[in-house]
């Protein structure tokens, strides 16, 4: 099984440049958003989505966790993205404070795995019927787990915006790490904030839908932005097929970048690799 994707990023209405960053490819998808308010965030989100679609285009023998464990390889990419970051910072000082959220999914061919942190999201959509992959690491989130406030008060809470995981350069992510039990047929969606904030999911169930990948990337950006485009808004969708995972290493071209990671300048190091192995 593979991914067959489609994708965009714009920056809004409001904001003067583009914080989101995805990549797409047959074996992976993800969305990066810089943190708001932080230095540099499309740095963050740009080095962090750059150096993970790196390193899953390298061959898994480079890696130190076990090919065949999915969720060990994205848990070490993700530390090698934060190691990334600390060097970044150590290199350019003005850039300290910079994050971002990550969400990704990789496959094998066989296996799904999903890593993530932050509040960009993940979304299935499955005969008809969306349901949430992932959970927000927010501060709203976490009073609404605990029984503080209603889900409701969580969209208009003063702190809704307020961010308790990231990728960044003082302390290792926790991500939230676990498989992912996805057919033939299932439909993907990976996103910023800049949709969900702004387009319910009722509407976005409905636009995602579309028969076509790119008429339904097209409606949900065209929602964000016709609800005002406060925030930059990036879409992922991936279609679960069947056929041949191609070679990563062999076919670079079939990789897309949308945001922030296709601007070179917005790259801690674009000549970043997968660390050597243990001996």
């Amino acid at each position: 099984m593979r991914f067959a994707c489609w994708a965009e990023s714009h920056v809004g209405h409001v904001r003067g440049n583009n914080e989101d960053s995805a990549f797409s490819a047959p074996h992976l998808v993800l969305v990066a958003d810089g943190v708001g308010g932080q230095a540099a965030g499309e740095i963050a989100s740009a080095s962090v989505a750059f150096v993970m679609g790196a390193i899953s285009l390298t061959p898994r023998g480079s890696l130190r966790a076990d090919p065949t464990d999915l969720v060990g390889v994205l848990r070490e990419s993700l530390d090698f993205a934060y190691r990334h970051l600390v060097d970044g910072v150590a290199a350019e000082p003005t850039r300290e404070g910079m994050a971002t959220t990550l969400t990704a999914i990789l496959t094998d061919g066989e296996r799904f795995a999903l890593a993530h942190v932050g509040d960009s999201r993940a979304y299935l959509l499955r005969e008809g019927r969306l349901a949430q992959l992932t959970r927000d690491q927010t501060l709203v989130q976490d009073l609404v787990d605990q029984g503080h406030i209603t889900p409701a008060q969580a969209k208009v809470h003063p702190y809704r915006s307020v961010v308790t995981g990231y990728v960044c350069a003082t302390e290792r992510p926790e991500p939230d790490l676990t498989y992912l039990d996805l057919r033939t047929g299932d439909r993907l969606l990976l996103c910023s904030d800049g949709l969900t904030d702004f387009v319910s999911e009722e509407e976005i169930a409905s636009l995602l839908a579309d028969p076509s990948r790119e008429e339904a990337v097209h409606g949900l950006v065209g929602a964000a932005l016709d609800a005002g485009g406060r925030d930059n808004v990036t879409c992922v969708v991936g279609d679960v097929d069947q056929g041949e995972l191609m070679p990563w290493s062999r076919r670079p071209y079939c990789c897309r970048l949308q945001g922030a990671v296709t601007d070179l300048g917005n790259l801690i190091d674009p000549s970043a690799h997968a660390p050597t192995p243990a001996a």
